[in-house]
């Protein structure tokens, strides 16, 4: 009897061995099936089909059912997983079933919901006879509808359900009268409609026509594109170019967007633009099934244009043409706990496998790419002006808060600024990248702050709601009245976040109309989109948000940007904090001036100097990008290194430190491998758990790469009572 191989989502680092059931064969290989493990049942995927097993015959379990409701994933999608466990050392079994939508890993047979069925009503003979008089006059919405129906004589039941919530009722009372006839329409969701795109298209830039006549002679081979253009230099429009060349050749798009908040903005331009073309969204807000539909239907090479956030990188695509990363820098596409795998990355090497382009799109390219880009790896394009008319980069000040006293976190000229904007209905936008009221709550007696237990962090204060929170785990505490070291009443709220930044501009201007955006005011479903409707409509005079409002936005009436405590981030310990600090401010100060109007940036700093402010003001990335690129070249960072990070949580920071010594020892690395000292993680303590990691590096991919597979067989069998460990490759952050 045939043995199946199966996947498995389990922390084992290999397949487990079954009786196929009767009538398996290889075409069976990447479907699903139900097997007995251990007490339980569960579903994995058969990854091979074998004619025996070296584990002993009265020890293999018999599988269960084969689910041949979905096609079996191909074979270049497993030769994906299969890459992926072997570059980031993760349990085979933990990937596969980690690419599979949630829906998908249940024990249930999976079927896509019908698209529910359309009626159009039309007027029969019998009914156009009929006189309103008849129906009496209490019936209001019945009299509308027959009204409706004398004139138009026949409409949709989703019109018919604007007259009133009791329409259905009402249509089926006149069919029952024969005063009407019940038409079923097909749905146009099943009916696929022809490609076409909406004129008329947008006169290209030189830069923008340079770009695409770069890409289209080379769309039938792998390479790797950074289109590298300042904010609202027209990267999307790029995008919809080559998307129309691939959908007349009846090919599919993957499009990767770094955050949920992004997706339906695209969503809404591409289906404005290819109105007939059948594009899935795949990404967490939606629910599991709507989710399984979507790849489906991707999957089926019915979806055209496939849309999504980090884990829509695993999705099978028969007819891939080509992959578009959309704001390539951000961190967003680093998944930071499980299979931590870069969704960039990955991206990369499915569409050199493939043989099909792909292009990564970004202001601010991450210093990894830009390397690759200015080396010869990858090909640059480069759009240095902004695509709309009359539309110039934002001017960009910086404003010596060491010289000028602030009211309330604000500037006089800021302040200034902002009351200019509203008298001229332009509308302004206050970053500070801290939610909350405030960041500490201090004793001014004693300098005691509030501290979460279960983290090395401070409690934020959300003086709103009269609470302190965590924003690391959650963890809420009440607002004491008085401090719990010394039993003083002045303990005060110290620093800034939105919802103080919000309070103080409500006092400062008190007709204006103020919007905060972050994670607590965007938390409801659909509140983002209706906040965003409102910006669009102009019912919003300014904006005070975090980095959500960063990331892709195009807001036209919006002129200024005022940027508060960003001098954090200038001198951290963490290498990559500039790089990220100089992406953020660029990318939050590209939403000013996007159209005719001319925009500023003005930015509050205690350091006007700093090299990253003028590379800021002269819109230099070039220049900083160099500058620090010697300095990791200096320091053998990356991407002059390659990196893993061993991390560690335990119960006590001893048992951590300790169990990595052991890792250490197992080592025995090579000369051309680096391994540092066990140190605490810069978060020491987080959700209850102490926090270690060990650090070893190379100069060259393959030799830290042969070293990692020798060392994850020996850290697998090293005792872990009470300790959890992971293995980070091309960590992000520390």
């Amino acid at each position: 009897m045939p043995i199946i191989r199966v996947a498995l989502d389990k922390p084992l680092n290999t397949l487990f061995d079954y009786l196929a059931p009767a009538g398996v064969t290889e075409q069976d290989i990447g479907c699903r099936v139900f097997v007995p493990f251990g007490k339980s049942r569960m579903t994995g995927v058969i990854m091979e089909v074998a004619s025996h097993s070296d584990i002993s015959p009265d020890k293999i379990k018999q599988a269960g059912q084969v689910f041949r409701d979905v096609p079996p994933l191909p074979p270049e999608l497993l030769d994906l997983f299969r890459f992926c466990s072997e570059y980031y050392h993760h349990p085979l079994g933990e990937v596969v079933m980690n690419g599979l939508p949630i829906r998908l890993r249940s024990s249930q047979p999976f079927s896509i919901r019908t698209a529910p069925i359309i009626f159009q009503y039309r007027l029969t003979t019998k009914g156009r006879a009929v006189d309103i008089s008849a129906i009496p006059g209490r019936s209001i919405a019945k009299r509308r509808l027959l009204v409706k129906l004398k004139q138009s004589s026949m409409i949709e039941d989703e019109e018919a359900k604007q007259f009133s919530s009791r329409a259905a009722e009402a249509m089926k009372e006149f069919v029952a009268l024969q005063w009407v006839e019940e038409i079923p329409v097909a749905s146009p969701v099943v009916s696929a409609s022809p490609f076409q795109e909406t004129p008329p298209l947008p006169v290209l830039t030189p830069a923008q026509k340079s770009a695409i006549d770069a890409i289209v002679p080379k769309m039938g081979e792998f390479n790797t594109w950074l289109l590298h253009g300042v904010t609202g230099s027209g990267k999307t429009e790029i995008y919809l170019q080559l998307i129309s060349l691939l959908l007349r050749q009846a090919r599919q798009t993957l499009v990767l967007v770094p955050e949920i908040n992004l997706t339906p903005q695209l969503e809404f331009i591409f289906r404005a633009r290819f109105p007939g073309v059948r594009l899935v969204s795949l990404h967490s807000g939606l629910n599991p099934t709507e989710r399984a539909e979507g790849w489906v239907q991707a999957q089926h090479g019915e979806a055209e244009i496939i849309l999504g956030t980090r884990l829509a990188v695993f999705t099978p695509l028969p007819r891939l043409g080509m992959i578009i990363v959309d704001e390539e820098h951000d961190l967003s596409f680093k998944q930071q706990e499980g299979l931590r795998y870069s969704a960039r990355d990955v991206a990369v090497f499915r569409a050199k496998r493939a043989g099909i382009p792909i292009v990564l799109g970004s202001a601010t390219p991450s210093l990894e790419t830009y390397y690759n880009a200015i080396t010869g790896r990858y090909l640059l394009l480069r759009l240095p002006s902004r695509a709309a008319d009359n539309a110039s980069l934002p001017t960009v000040h910086c404003i010596d808060i060491g010289k000028i006293k602030t009211q309330e976190g604000f500037s006089p000229p800021v302040i200034s600024a902002l009351e200019k904007c509203l008298a001229s209905n332009q509308q302004s936008l206050v970053f500070i990248n801290r939610r909350g009221y405030a960041p500490i709550l201090l004793c001014r007696a004693c300098g005691w702050t509030a501290v979460c237990h279960r983290c090395a962090s401070r409690l934020v204060v959300h003086l709103r709601e009269k609470k302190l929170r965590c924003h690391h785990c959650g963890h809420q505490a009440e607002f004491p009245s008085l401090c719990p070291e010394c039993g003083n009443q002045d303990i005060a709220p110290f620093g800034h976040g939105t919802q103080r930044i919000e309070a103080a501009l409500t006092r400062l201007f008190p007709h204006a109309r103020i919007v905060r955006i972050d994670r607590d005011s965007t938390r409801r479903k659909d509140s983002w989109q209706r906040i965003l409707k409102d910006i669009r409509e102009q019912r919003v005079d300014i904006l005070v948000g975090t980095q959500i409002l960063a990331k892709g936005h195009d807001f036209p009436n919006l002129s200024l940007v005022s940027i508060l405590n960003s001098d954090a981030s200038l001198f951290s310990t963490d290498f990559r904090a500039s790089e990220r600090l100089f992406a953020q401010l660029m990318q939050v100060a590209g939403r000013a001036g996007r159209s005719g109007t001319p925009g500023e940036v003005l930015i509050q700093t205690g350091f006007p100097d700093h090299p990253l402010y003028r590379a800021l003001h002269h819109h230099d990335y070039d220049t900083l990008a160099r500058m620090l690129l010697e300095e990791r070249k200096t320091a053998h960072f990356p991407p002059f290194v390659y990196q893993a990070l061993l991390r560690v949580e335990a119960p006590a920071i001893a048992t951590a430190l300790a169990f990595l010594a052991n890792a250490a020892t197992l080592a025995k690395a090579p000369h051309q491998i680096k391994v540092f000292d066990p140190v605490p993680a810069q978060m020491a303590r987080l959700k209850g758990m102490e926090r270690a990691y060990l650090l070893v590096q190379s100069k060259s991919r393959k030799k830290l790469q042969e070293f990692l597979g020798s060392w994850r067989t020996k850290l697998d069998n090293l005792p872990s009572h009470k300790v959890r460990w992971t293995l980070d490759i091309d960590p992000l952050e520390f």
